[in-house]
């Protein structure tokens, strides 16, 4: 049996973006037998020595495939997919280009996006980030424009089946989904929307606000 240690108990401000989500997704679009082991955060979990001993860095997710312990959710999502034969190609350079896809969605789409998440998210306590907003909003909108381009004539980010490259672009792309940032990006939103329409993604959501106890429809 999968166990995924994700959040059991989070900071309600960042319901719906947490990185335990992205296996979560995976999981239930492969359809394995898993359960979820909640870690409450505010009560310092992550912190404990147990914790600490699966991944140093103290972040979730971590996956326990029968005593073999995996932390990264990009890492997590290639395992899945290689264990699995599915959500990634069957030929070498295939799985090359999911791989290469899941380095750009981290790597380099995530990188304006999560400082904005967090200056938006901090608000007024953070004393530069009004001044600094504006620039990653330029960064961040030179990387869509590219990832625009890519999709005009694509459903999804590597031929015409999703993988588990777009599973983390469409959660990265949801760290601003109610920053006005994919305004002016049609293709890039349809895309996200594309992917958030999969049955197993509205499963995902469903079961992670519940075990939250986040008002309902809090993370959409």
């Amino acid at each position: 049996m999968l166990t995924l240690y994700g959040f059991g108990r989070v900071n309600s401000k960042v319901v719906g973006v947490t990185r335990d989500l992205r296996v979560l997704w995976a999981l239930e679009e492969l359809g394995v037998p898993y359960e979820v082991h909640g870690v409450d955060h505010p009560a310092g979990e992550l912190r404990s020595e147990t914790f600490l001993r699966m991944n140093p860095f103290a972040q979730v997710p971590v996956l326990d495939d029968e005593g073999f312990v995996l932390t990264e959710s990009a890492a997590i999502l290639l395992y899945l997919a290689e264990k699995t034969g599915r959500l990634i190609p069957t030929d070498f350079q295939g799985r090359a280009q999911v791989t290469r896809w899941c380095f750009a969605a981290l790597s380099t789409v995530e990188l304006p996006l999560s400082q904005i998440l967090m200056i938006d998210l901090i608000g007024a306590s953070d004393p530069t980030g009004a001044q600094r907003r504006p620039g990653l909003v330029k960064y961040a909108e030179r990387v869509l424009g590219a990832l625009e381009v890519w999709l005009e004539e694509r459903e999804y980010l590597v031929g015409g089946e999703f993988t588990v490259a777009d599973i983390l672009m469409a959660t990265v792309l949801r760290e601003v989904r109610n920053a006005g940032v994919l305004e002016g990006f049609p293709k890039v939103s349809a895309y996200r929307d594309r992917c958030e329409a999969r049955p197993a993604w509205l499963r995902t959501l469903d079961a992670y606000v519940k075990r939250l106890g986040a008002p309902e429809g809090s993370a959409r």
